[in-house]
């Protein structure tokens, strides 16, 4: 399982107060996102925003940004995902591992490149994954190490 992450400044945003670069990057990558409010996190140097809304068919959906030079970069496109409709490439080498445990929550979160990681929460740790899975061309891997974003 993966050790503990970096910790992180946070600070909540209501939703007319997400920075115009952050709300024209959403737009961007999900057109129509009606936006529900915003994290502006602190970690390991570098300055992320988790941006909730929902698509224009009213599914939820989050995007991770990174915050280069004042740009805002969607680094991730994210929704929660039920264990038993995470593909089964992920879910069996996931099982596979030691110490594995059954998730209470599951986020598919897709990259820029179009892999996906599948983040698991454990009972009783909702603060950040316990385990992660990347999944790219059809390929699944157990991560040792944290993804960055």
């Amino acid at each position: 399982m993966l050790a503990d992450g970096p910790e992180a400044v946070i600070t909540e945003l209501a939703a007319g107060d997400i920075p115009e670069g952050a709300r024209a990057a959403a737009l961007e990558a999900v057109p129509g996102m009606q936006f529900a409010g915003a994290e502006r996190k602190e970690r390991g140097g570098m300055v992320f925003y988790d941006v909730e809304g929902t698509r224009a068919d009213g599914s939820e959906v989050e995007l991770d940004m990174l915050v280069e030079d004042g740009a805002f970069r969607v680094v991730e496109i994210q929704r929660d995902l039920a264990w038993a409709d995470v593909p089964a490439p992920a879910r069996a080498v996931a099982e596979a591992a030691p110490d594995m445990f059954t998730p209470v929550r599951v986020i598919e979160s897709v990259q820029e490149d179009g892999a996906v990681i599948y983040e698991m929460f454990r009972e009783g740790q909702p603060g950040e994954p316990a385990a992660e899975v990347k999944l790219a061309d059809g390929k699944a891997e157990m991560l040792t190490e944290r993804w960055t974003y």
